[in-house]
């Protein structure tokens, strides 16, 4: 029989290593981590392995302090991600399994994120037209870093994939017009330069305005369609401006001469980036542009239509915001919120 001396003795005993377990599996449930430049909420919890919306719901509960109501990551701050395993089984509890968001799958996005989990529905009820300029036997503009050519096709397409990608995350319908079957969302620096981008399958021409008309006519006839289904539609050009090298330029947006509704639009996204040159690069003194052009593609695509030129590829100051990865990131996600904010103003 055992006395009571060893009974208090294994009691404390017990006592110590529930309370040490019970110590260790608070601080195994708070985990931090911080944000890349041009990282938004739902790619940062990707990146740490915690997708969905279960996770998201979480983090802002998490970081409300930090957030201050707001949805937009600072660099440098350290945040408390959602907890893995009982925390993440508590993420995902039958309240939650209800919201539970859709994965859509797209292939144009490479193997690693063909799969984009849907965290919002923001943009839910949008439909977007995603046109990256050139393409195929065009290759625009053409820059240079030592020996290295940058070609404008090949950094516009890369930001127009990532700009399908985070209008998808939120919840939109995306049309990819201008695509390449082997490319996906690239990080290097030098984006390596091909002829394979079609209209949709389509090969696209040389002469300049058979394939600005092969575009159009894309569009329209899925916008034709999809208009009965989507009650915001908004097409978006992206290009890559071609200047001296000494012309250091900040972005432009066009819109089609008396398009109320296009103005609206490039004027939102004006100040969108200004919100943001503001916020992250305050001594810079950008200035957005925005002006009604008679560009062709503006003039003869139906939907509401915005014309971008992100900057000059021949200016050495300018290459930064197209070879930098987390720069290309970075434009995608505030065109994002730029439409984010307009689709909220036309309800």
């Amino acid at each position: 029989m055992m006395n009571n001396g060893n009974m208090k003795r294994i009691f404390c005993l017990l006592a110590v290593l529930f309370c040490s377990f019970s110590i260790f599996n608070v601080f195994a449930q708070e985990e931090y981590a911080t944000p890349k430049p041009g990282e938004g909420i739902s790619a940062f919890l990707e990146r740490n392995k915690r997708p969905g919306k279960a996770c998201y719901d979480k983090f802002m509960e998490l970081n409300k302090n930090r957030l201050r109501g707001k949805k937009e990551l600072l660099l440098g701050v350290k945040y408390m991600l959602p907890p893995l395993g009982n925390g993440a089984s508590e993420a995902t509890s039958p309240t939650s399994a209800a919201n539970k968001k859709r994965v859509v799958r797209e292939r144009l996005f490479g193997k690693k994120l063909a799969e984009v989990e849907v965290t919002s529905d923001r943009l839910q009820g949008a439909c977007f037209y995603v046109v990256s300029g050139h393409g195929g036997p065009d290759p625009g503009a053409i820059g240079k870093i030592g020996k290295v050519e940058l070609h404008e096709d090949e950094y516009a397409y890369d930001v127009a994939l990532r700009l399908a990608r985070n209008l998808m995350q939120e919840g939109a319908e995306v049309r990819i017009i201008i695509q390449d079957s082997k490319d996906g969302i690239r990080d290097s620096r030098y984006l390596s330069n091909s002829k394979r981008e079609t209209c949709m399958d389509d090969a696209i021409p040389l002469n300049q305005v058979a394939r600005l008309q092969q575009r159009c006519v894309k569009i329209n006839e899925l916008y034709k369609k999809d208009r009965t289904k989507y009650n915001y539609c908004r097409a978006i050009f992206l290009h890559v401006d071609s200047r001296s090298k000494s012309a250091q330029t900040d972005v432009f947006f066009y819109h089609a001469p008396k398009s109320a509704p296009g103005k609206k639009l490039a004027v939102t996204m004006k100040d969108t980036f200004e919100s943001k040159y503001d916020k992250h690069q305050p001594a810079r003194g950008f200035q957005v542009t925005v002006s009604a052009r008679n560009l062709y593609v503006l003039l003869q695509a139906v939907p509401v239509s915005v014309f971008v030129e992100l900057g000059n590829i021949q200016n050495a100051f300018d290459q930064r915001r197209f070879v930098i990865s987390s720069n290309r990131q970075a434009l995608a996600k505030w065109m994002t919120e730029g439409f984010i904010a307009d689709y909220k103003s036309s309800k």
